[in-house]
């Protein structure tokens, strides 16, 4: 069944391949951007995130939410836009599904260790992942919204190819057979479009890999 589905922030690369693949499934598609709609969606509104209110997302069945940001100044808005847009979907049926990072993904079964706090892990990312951390830890607070986090791999691939299959994680970080943390952004989209088919996984962080 075609669902109601918001894309907020959709010019971004993540963001353009989710509506891309939501609009190939035959899903109504309305994306939220900040400038010219650069998506393949005929429905945009263009408004900050920041100003969205409840009215604007009002009767969709699913909210992406693909926010990203890079810089310095700019990282703490991770956790300052998903508790907007976790402030105005309180107590409503619409799910809330976030395009997450991997950093903060666990590397022990106690969840002690974070990728992210491995010796390893590249010093030029770490701002990025404890800011995409920060807000996933802040989300885990509101009970009263139907979230689902979703994490790629640790290789996330902008212009990887669409293989339309994965491997679903949950928490701790998820490699494949030939031991890579690997997926395209073409792959995240159909496991973020197979989420919000299926309904699975309120309140939880789920992971994707490649195959």
């Amino acid at each position: 069944m075609a669902k109601s589905i918001a894309v907020v922030a959709a010019n971004g690369h993540s963001g353009q391949l989710i509506v891309k693949e939501a609009l190939e499934r035959g899903h109504d598609v309305t994306v939220f951007v900040r400038s010219e709609n650069r998506t393949p969606a005929k429905k945009a509104v263009i408004k900050d995130i920041m100003e969205l209110s409840a009215q604007d997302l009002e009767g969709f069945d699913a909210v992406v939410d693909a926010f990203g940001a890079w810089t310095p100044e700019t990282l703490p808005q991770h956790s300052t836009t998903l508790a907007h847009l976790s402030d105005i979907l309180s107590g409503s049926d619409t799910r809330l599904l976030v395009v997450g990072g991997a950093g903060s993904l666990y590397l022990n079964p106690e969840h002690s260790l974070t990728v992210a706090q491995a010796p390893d892990f590249p010093e030029a990312f770490k701002p990025l992942a404890l800011a995409m951390g920060a807000a996933l830890t802040e989300l885990r607070k509101h009970d009263d919204v139907r979230w689902t986090y979703i994490s790629p791999a640790c290789d996330f691939q902008a212009d990887g190819e669409r293989t339309g299959e994965y491997i679903l994680g949950g928490e701790e970080l998820t490699v494949n057979e030939r031991g890579e943390s690997i997926i395209s952004y073409a792959d995240f989209a159909v496991a973020m479009l197979d989420e919000i088919e299926s309904g699975n996984h309120v309140g939880q962080r789920i992971s994707v890999v490649r195959k």
